[in-house]
């Protein structure tokens, strides 16, 4: 039995931990309601308008993972979402009559600086669980540390199947591990290829030009398209992964056009904003769709001008689709806070994972880590994204979010302008959140 002891970077148990994190609890500096940073006392936490919990009683203090949490939207999202969690939560006597407290760590995108934060996290802030990690990079990175300190992991924002192969291979070891979101990089194909083969045809999209770029997070996904996409109801003219540091389209694009092809269908979470504006303000004669973390911000009509306009893009959520009875209301809190600006992807996965959390130490009576993976392994929750199930440790992708209609399923919108001029992410598929009819660009 796990007696969540946190262990030093040797793996060692750290000389007087429990004194140790019984003082970081006093003293440790947390945020509080509204992102503000104070510091908090055991067992009370600052909030707005309420104080959960008594000075007898520890605080549950989650770490978050994330980066560049004041510049990078996919950052933001992560942190945001923790703490309108944290915040309902705290209105409604936290977990388990326990406070809540977030501790943050900024990774800055960096597989070292993130060891070092979650270090920060476990051993310093004393953290219950961890939450976030934004790339596979990043995560692949920090399994051993989280193998070591046996303190649950649940992760928002990278893909990589890797870690779940980790979990299904050695799972005494990795079992800390659970993905929360998005689904895994062999899923986002498979919904790549689920909308193609239905809506291809619809949108008479004959053939295909497949554009990936070349980063890690990407490499089975590229897989999956190799194998499955010859059995769509689209022909594939044209496969290409192209550098990490592509600043100009014109090239890639004049061999799609070479090829006939009727859409671009892109994966992209690093290299976005260019290629889309290599294409709407040059009417180049294709349809341009698939993953694109950018355009799933409701800003990015305004910040690229018009130029993603037509295009269409897959998300797990937007502020125009009721996925769920709870994603519109965390959208309307989201943006209440934001000035009108609604999370990416990861806002709403960060949300639900610490939403998921509190459901599984209630229902276990103990945040006993050992304990925790077994209530985790069976949990049913229905989150902003879907009904949030994982798979079991006998699959491939283990304490992976589970992929399909009845869990977790992306929705793919276009970009299309309102008569003000502005524009709106208007959901295309599936047929049940539709909210508009794809339009057709009009320079075709």
């Amino acid at each position: 039995m796990n007696d969540n002891t946190p262990r030093n970077g040797d793996g060692n148990t750290s000389a007087g931990a429990t004194q140790r994190r019984d003082l970081d609890r006093r003293h440790v500096l947390k945020t509080t309601a509204g992102g503000v940073v104070g510091l908090s006392l055991a067992g009370c936490i600052e909030t707005v308008g309420s104080v959960v919990g008594s000075a007898d009683i520890d605080p549950v203090t989650i770490g978050v993972l994330a980066p560049d949490p004041d510049s990078n939207s996919t950052g933001q999202s992560i942190v945001e979402g923790a703490e309108i969690a944290r915040d309902q939560l705290n209105d409604d006597d936290g977990i388990d009559g326990r406070a809540v407290e977030l501790a943050i760590g900024d990774t800055n995108g960096s597989p070292l600086e993130a060891r070092r934060q979650y270090q920060r996290l476990v051993l310093e802030e004393g953290a219950d669980v961890t939450i976030g990690v934004a790339t596979s990079e990043v995560l692949i990175h920090l399994m051993d540390d989280i193998a070591e300190q046996e303190i649950p992991h649940l992760t928002v924002g990278s893909a990589t199947t890797a870690a779940s192969r980790m979990v299904s291979d050695q799972y005494e070891e990795y079992k800390y591990h659970f993905r929360v979101g998005p689904i895994n990089d062999v899923n986002l194909a498979e919904t790549q290829i689920d909308f193609l083969d239905e809506m291809g045809p619809e949108l008479d999209w004959g053939s295909v030009a497949i554009l990936v770029e070349d980063y890690d997070w990407t490499e089975r996904l590229w897989e999956v398209y190799q194998n499955r996409l010859g059995d769509t109801a689209v022909d594939v003219a044209m496969q290409k992964r192209y550098a990490p540091a592509t600043d100009d389209f014109s090239d890639i694009y004049d061999e799609v056009e070479r090829t006939g092809a009727d859409a671009a269908i892109i994966a992209a979470a690093h290299t976005g904003t260019r290629a889309v504006m290599d294409w709407g303000p040059a009417e180049r004669p294709f349809a341009f769709s698939g993953i694109h973390v950018p355009m799933q911000l409701s800003s990015y009509y305004g910040m690229v001008d018009g130029a993603c306009r037509y295009a269409t893009g897959y998300a797990f959520a937007t502020p125009t689709t009721e996925t769920t009875e709870k994603t519109l209301p965390f959208v309307d809190e989201y943006q209440r806070r934001n000035d009108g600006s609604a999370p990416v992807y990861t806002g709403y996965i960060s949300f639900d994972a610490v939403k998921l959390f509190a459901k599984a130490v209630e229902e276990a009576e103990t945040s006993d880590s050992d304990e925790l993976v077994s209530e985790l392994e069976d949990i049913s929750v229905t989150g902003t994204t879907g009904t949030i199930e994982f798979h079991d440790s006998s699959h491939e992708h283990a304490h992976d979010v589970i992929y399909g209609e009845d869990n977790v399923h992306p929705l793919f919108f276009q970009w299309q302008e309102n008569d003000d001029g502005t524009g709106v992410q208007q959901t295309i598929w599936p047929e049940e959140h539709k909210t508009a009819d794809y339009a057709e660009p009009d320079w075709f």
